[in-house]
């Protein structure tokens, strides 16, 4: 005897497919990505301002550089609002930060070097935090819902 063949429309062994359960689990590790947004945003402009005009300006007295830190403010709203796409294009534009880190980071010297590594890791946080929280709302949104006992739809 020979073991029966399975049938075409039998599931194939894998990854079992997301109930319905997982859905607020996704939504909770996005609000914690969002969290760290935002730290990492609201860290980047403190540390922007502070280090452009006390702590390591270019010039003496501060510089205009801490203008830099305008671009920064806007993502905030749309943050705090859960728009999905505030954090597709913040996951771009945390690059010009992250690139302007590295050239600090490795040009300068002293406490303007160190500022420039703590920009660096900042920007990446960010990076992960919103590439993250893109990828689990996408994930959550295509999760199965049940659908209403009632029959109505």
């Amino acid at each position: 005897m020979s073991a029966p063949s399975p049938s075409p429309s039998a599931p194939l062994a894998g990854p079992a497919a997301p109930t319905a359960s997982a859905v607020p689990v996704a939504l909770a590790q996005a609000r914690w990505t969002r969290a760290l947004a935002v730290a990492c945003v609201l860290g980047l402009i403190v540390l922007g301002l502070a280090w452009e005009l006390w702590l390591a300006p270019l010039r003496p007295g501060g510089s205009w550089w801490a203008l830099k830190v305008l671009p920064l403010a806007l993502p905030l709203p749309g943050l705090l609002r859960h728009r999905m796409y505030t954090y597709r294009w913040l996951s771009l534009l945390v690059w010009l930060y992250f690139t302007e880190g590295i050239v600090r980071a490795t040009s300068e010297g002293g406490l303007s070097a160190a500022l420039a590594w703590g920009q660096v890791v900042l920007c990446m946080g960010l990076f992960a935090a919103c590439a993250l929280h893109v990828r689990l709302r996408l994930r959550a949104a295509r999760i199965p819902q049940p659908a209403d006992s009632d029959g109505s739809e």
